[in-house]
C-alpha cells in the first residue's frame, strides 16, 4: 500500500510537470465528457468532513462508474491536504483547487510512459482481482 502512495505521488509531479493533471469535480467531469480516451488515471480524495456531502458523493459515484465503464483506473485518497502539498495551488491564479476530483491525461508526446503509473495500473488491477473496484491509497508524509 505504502508502495502505491509514493506512486501515486510521483505521478501528480511528473504529471503536473507535463500538464497532464486536471484538478476539480467539475473540471473533470467536462474532459470525461469531451475526451475519455484521453483520460489515463483518475483520483478522488475526500476528508472525514467531506463524507457527508451528499453532492459529493453523488459527483464521486457518477465519476466512479464512468471510469469504470471506460476502463479508466480510479483510486480513493482521504487526505486533501497532503495532496494539495503535492499539487499545490493553480498554477494560473495561485489559488487553492477543488482537489476531489484529479485527472492525469495522455500526454502529447508520443511512446511516454510513466513508470509510477504502471505500478499503480498494476496495483489496480491487483486490487480489482480481490473485488476492491476503487482503492484507497495512503499517501506518504
Amino acid at each position: 500500500m505504502q508502495g502505491a502512495g509514493t506512486a501515486l505521488r510521483e505521478l501528480l509531479v511528473s504529471a503536473q510537470r507535463r500538464g497532464c493533471l486536471t484538478a476539480g469535480v467539475y473540471e473533470s467531469a467536462k474532459l470525461m465528457n469531451v475526451d475519455p480516451d484521453n483520460v489515463a488515471f483518475c483520483v478522488l480524495a475526500a476528508d472525514q468532513e467531506d463524507e457527508g456531502d451528499i453532492a459529493l458523493q453523488i459527483h464521486f459515484t457518477l465519476i466512479q462508474a464512468f471510469c469504470c465503464e471506460n476502463d479508466i483506473d480510479i483510486v480513493r485518497v482521504n487526505d486533501v491536504a497532503k495532496l494539495a502539498a503535492i499539487v499545490g495551488p493553480s498554477e494560473d491564479s495561485g489559488e487553492p483547487r477543488d482537489l476531489h476530483c484529479i485527472l492525469i491525461t495522455n500526454p502529447n508526446e508520443e511512446g511516454w510512459k510513466d513508470p509510477a503509473l504502471e505500478k499503480l495500473n498494476l496495483f489496480c488491477e491487483e486490487s480489482r482481482n480481490v473485488n476492491d473496484w476503487v482503492p484507497t491509497i495512503t499517501l506518504p508524509e
